[in-house]
């Protein structure tokens, strides 16, 4: 699921795009979540990472046996 936008940035109209680095353990799991780039705003970029945090992947491959590795992600909130 993507994550939240949070209700106090809505009110304040606040936008914006974290890039994050995302290190994912051998089973798939989220082991850490780096703030690479802001979004302009401590709250989205929070919730950005804090939603990241329950995601699941299928883990990277060598030869067949799965390894950990890190991934860029941008999480974009955008107003409607």
């Amino acid at each position: 699921p993507a994550p939240q936008y949070p209700r106090s940035s809505l009110r304040l109209r606040e936008h914006g795009a974290a890039l994050l680095r995302i290190h994912v353990g051998v089973d798939g799991a989220v082991l850490d979540v780096e703030l690479v780039r802001s979004s302009g705003s401590q709250r989205l970029d929070r919730a950005a990472a804090d939603g990241v945090r329950a995601w699941r992947f299928e883990p990277a491959r060598r030869d067949g046996t799965p390894i950990a590795t890190s991934v860029l992600h941008q999480v974009t909130f955008t107003l409607g």
